[in-house]
Formats: C-alpha cells, structure tokens, sequence
C-alpha cells in the first residue's frame, strides 16, 4: 500500500529530515584518514539522541535472522550498501565513504508537545521517518572516483527534479538511469529507493533503472507521496554480491560505487526536499 501523507504529519517529517541533515552534516566532517568507523557510530548516536529521535536502522531486521548492528550504514569503496559501522574499521587515505542513516523523529512526548506532532500511528514510538545518505571522499581520492561521485549526485538531483504529480517512477528512474549510462555507469539493479515516513522503508519502490511503463509497480505520483531517492551508480557492471556477513552488498566486480539519497515530498507543483 502507497501512503499519501497529511500536511500536519508532512510538517513533522520536514522538521525531522532538517534535523536528520544538520546530523549527517556533521558526519560527513569528520570523515578522514585514520577515523574509525566506530567514533562515527557513536557520534551518530550521541548526535540522534540530543536531536530527540531514534535510530531507525539499528537491529533492523535483514531476513534470516540477521539484525543490522548499528545505527550508520559506513558503505566504503565497493561496498554499494548496508556497510555496517560495527565492527570498527579504519578509514584509509583515498578511500569513498558512503553514509546512510535515518531517524524517527521525535520519539519523546515532550518533543511531540513542543512541536504540536500527531502521533504516527504505524510506529510504537509515534515518530515520523526520513532517510538519507551522501558519499564523500576521505583526503585524497582520484580523479576517476571523483567523477563518480559528482556523476552520481547529478542523478540524485536529476531524479528529484522528475519527481512531480501526473509524472510516473519510470520517469524518475530514465533521468538516473540515463545519465549514469551517458557517463558508462553501471545503475545498480538489485535494490531500489523506497516510500519513507510511516515506517523506514515502504512502498512504492523507487527505481532507478526503468522497468515497462505497462508494470502495475510504474505509479503515478500524486501529492502527499513522500519518497526516498536513492540512486546506487557502479563505475563498473551493475552486477553485486552479497559479502560473507549476508547482509553488505558489494559490486560484483570489485568497482567503486556512490550512493547519494533525500527523502522528497511530491507537491501540487513538483516535489520539495525535506532532508536539507
């Protein structure tokens, strides 16, 4: 089921996603030779905490199982996703750097009285959900990783910009798609952005690649939808794998690979960011 969502609740999710940046934000900063990916985790939650949300990816389930171990998602080099942040690793000269984390917001009733919130019924906590992610170089990267990762930004910011009422999904998934290929990327094809707000991760899917504008699954966008856009671009094949640990997913053949996402609301006239 696609939830449109109310402006009163729109509101709240706005006000946590500009929380939810200011903290990725101050992530991104700290990214640098030397760091460990564990001083990010615990910053992350110290930084979540003080801003009266809640981790919306720790001990998320992943199937079998398997619970995600940590709040950021720290995705480096040809990790595409779901790099955890636990157990600690070093961050190495030239290495990218992908952080992905999302947040309900807020989760305490005396931040839900201060801010007039409605209560989300989906959720134990009442919060509201956004997610986003950006990739950054750590000291100096090369220049073929660069362009990486401004060509996958561009998609981002291409996807957003189709993302309108009477557009469909394939019309945000040819504006990434398209300029990933003009670029000779590969658009990863085995995971999708998603709807956001009610819960982490709802539907519809948000494709990056275009599927038959015949599928049930390519909608119409219609105001109140609030989307997470997320294109995952390879400089190599589309192709991943999945790493011993079941859950990291990482280019098949070994190639860098960016990942840049906002949670977006469509609107009667286009679409707005809400994680800036």
């Amino acid at each position: 089921m696609v939830y449109l969502k109310t402006a009163e609740e729109i509101r709240v999710i706005r006000e946590g996603g500009r929380r939810l940046a200011a903290i990725l934000a101050r992530l991104l900063r700290e990214v640098k030779p030397g760091v460990s990916t564990a001083y990010l985790e615990d910053l992350a939650n110290d930084l979540i905490k003080e801003a009266g949300g809640y981790s919306a990816f720790k001990d998320y389930p992943m199937g079998g199982d398997i619970f995600f171990p940590s709040t950021l998602c720290v995705s480096i080099n040809d990790e595409v996703v779901h790099g955890a942040a636990l157990p600690p690793r070093l961050i190495a000269e030239g290495d990218i750097v992908d952080l992905d984390i999302g947040m309900e917001w807020p989760v305490r009733p005396e931040w839900r009285a201060k801010f007039a919130a409605p209560i989300n019924p989906f959720s134990k906590r009442g919060g509201f959900f956004t997610d986003m992610c950006a990739t950054v170089g750590a000291g100096k990267i090369s220049a073929e990783a660069r362009k990486l990762l401004q060509v996958t930004r561009e998609c981002l910011d291409l996807g957003i910009k189709a993302a309108r009422p009477g557009a469909t999904l394939n019309d945000i998934a040819r504006a990434i798609e398209g300029h990933a290929q003009k670029n000779h990327y590969g658009v990863v094809r085995d995971l999708v952005g998603h709807g956001v707000g009610y819960y982490a991760h709802e539907k519809p899917d948000v494709f990056n690649f275009t599927i038959s504008d015949k599928s049930p699954e390519n909608i119409v966008l219609r105001p109140g939808m609030v989307l997470a856009i997320e294109p995952m671009i390879n400089i190599g094949d589309w192709r991943v794998d999945v790493a011993d640990n079941d859950f990291t997913i990482l280019t098949a053949d070994g190639s860098l690979s960016a990942h840049f996402e906002h949670t977006v609301v469509i609107t009667e006239r286009g679409s707005e960011i809400l994680t800036i």
